[in-house]
């Protein structure tokens, strides 16, 4: 239930219990009133009664009627003068000479049906002021539900990267307070993220560099274990540059698309062509417009990824422009795969500390966004870990 219908539906419910309550108050207030008034005007009438009585006069009261209620015949020879309501009827009564009881009655009809015609009156106006209500609360809390998803939705596209998103909120109530918030935040974490993004790429390119020169003196080196060890030290750094510095690219949306029409195998070949313990299985095989080797680019880590974390075999399968890469390892960890599925890997950040820089993941959902491709990660029932990159289809001919 949103918050336009909570709302709508608070305020009818308020509606209601404050109608409810007053027509309550009013029908109590009246029938009191009303009782009271003819209880007083039938008292006079039984005075003025008794006085002809005592005159001998004629009177329309009654000495010991037959219908006269047994406890209005009790508190009149208790020593009362009384008036008593009984089945509709409104009885007055009083003791006059040789102890007789001098009473009068009339029908509480008129009282009664005039009680009824405002109860239905206060039915129809609570009924009407609940409408109106529930209608204005309706309104009222459509509108806020537009401004708290529009603030909604503005903050899933930040999460998403699309750090231009904003509100632009009007007004001065509490959602307006969150909708400049959800702004300022907006502002605050671009700059921090454009201000990371300009130092990680003047660090990767001042290394760029150091790291020729390093490669350059390890290959003037002669072979020997020792030299081996810093070759390899050095190509790895060299490898960590190049994904600081694509993924600086990205960050800054200076990646540029060069597409061209390929067949799926041929880049799945390609980009598995030095990884070993990797097997490669054709369900079908198709042409797509795309650009290659950002493809090959995120195939290889992702096979990368799947050796270093999984356990071999790892299988890449081509069904189309669908492409799978699974390993026989455990899977992903779940909260891993909660992060994946959601705000997406995290640079510099690996489910095991120290078997690599976490940038794998990350320049592959980057590359797979460029090209307008869906990566989806996954633990299969079978077992392992399984990512499943989804290209754009063939053109049409």
């Amino acid at each position: 239930m949103n918050l336009r219908t909570k709302l709508a539906l608070a305020v009818a419910t308020a509606a209601v219990t404050v109608a409810t309550v007053i027509g309550v108050l009013v029908h109590h207030v009246t029938a009191a009133d009303q009782l009271s008034t003819a209880r007083s005007e039938l008292d006079r009438q039984l005075v003025s009664a008794a006085y002809d009585y005592a005159a001998a006069r004629r009177s329309p009261a009654r000495i010991n009627p037959p219908s006269l209620p047994a406890p209005v015949a009790r508190a009149v020879r208790g020593g009362s003068r009384v008036t008593y309501l009984h089945d509709g009827r409104l009885w007055a009564a009083t003791l006059v000479a040789d102890d007789q009881v001098l009473a009068l009655s009339r029908s509480y009809a008129p009282e009664t049906r005039a009680l009824m015609a405002l109860d239905r009156a206060l039915a129809a106006v609570g009924a009407a002021a609940t409408v109106l209500v529930s209608l204005a609360g309706l309104f009222l809390g459509m509108r806020m539900g537009r401004r708290a998803e529009a603030a909604a939705r503005t903050a899933e596209h930040i999460a998403n990267g699309d750090l231009d998103a904003r509100v632009r909120p009007g007004g001065r109530d509490e959602i307006a307070r969150l909708s400049a918030a959800v702004d300022t935040m907006a502002d605050a974490l671009g700059a921090r993220l454009e201000a990371e993004r300009r130092v990680t790429a003047d660090i990767a390119h001042e290394l760029r560099t150091p790291v020729a020169g390093m490669s350059t003196a390890v290959g003037l080196l002669p072979r020997s274990p020792v030299t081996d060890l810093i070759g390899r030290s050095v190509r790895n750094l060299h490898s960590l540059v190049e994904d600081v510095l694509e993924v600086a690219r990205m960050d800054a949306h200076m990646a540029r698309v060069e597409t061209e029409e390929r067949q799926v195998s041929a880049m799945v070949r390609r980009a598995v062509a030095g990884l070993g313990q990797v097997e490669v299985r054709m369900a079908a095989d198709t042409v797509v417009t795309t650009d290659p080797r950002r493809v090959e680019r995120i195939l290889a880590n992702l096979a990368a990824n799947a050796l270093r974390h999984g356990a071999p075999p790892v299988v890449v399968e081509v069904a189309g422009p669908v492409v799978r890469v699974r390993d026989h390892g455990e899977g992903f960890p779940p909260d891993v795969l909660a992060v994946l599925r959601t705000s997406g890997p995290q640079r510099f950040r690996t489910t095991e500390p120290g078997t690599g820089t976490g940038l794998g993941l990350t320049i592959a959902v980057g590359q797979a966004r460029l090209l307008g491709a869906e990566l989806i990660f996954r633990n299969p029932r079978e077992g392992g870990a399984e990512a499943e990159l989804r290209l754009p289809g063939p053109p049409p001919g």
